[in-house]
């Protein structure tokens, strides 16, 4: 029986070394597969984009808009009418009316 015992011993050795062995194995292909994964992962990754930074367009100017004239300007006959009736009432003489009628028509 000590045959016996020799050779389940043996057994063991042979079966606990091969499985060291293959554990081993195993271990240093799965290293070698993350590196070539991580490698692979790094050379196929697009390279990090810049940010564009985008401006927002200058609100508009406003254009030149020359001064109105303060008041609007009544045209020269309403002005005359005016001036007439102003006469009529006896609130103008006929020097005033005559002055400003000079006046308004630039003579």
């Amino acid at each position: 029986m000590p045959g016996l015992v020799r050779g389940m011993a043996r057994t063991a050795a042979v079966v606990g070394t091969a499985t060291a062995t293959r554990n081993a194995v195993n271990r240093r292909q799965a290293e070698k597969n993350m590196a070539a994964y991580q490698n692979a992962a790094v050379a196929t990754a697009p390279p990090p984009q810049q940010q564009q930074v985008v401006y927002a367009a200058p609100p508009p100017q406003p254009e030149y808009i020359p001064a109105q004239a303060p008041a609007v300007q009544e045209d020269v006959i309403t002005q005359l009418e005016r001036l007439g009736a102003l006469k009529a009432q006896g609130l103008l003489t006929e020097e005033e009316f005559n002055a400003q009628k000079a006046k308004l028509l630039g003579l």
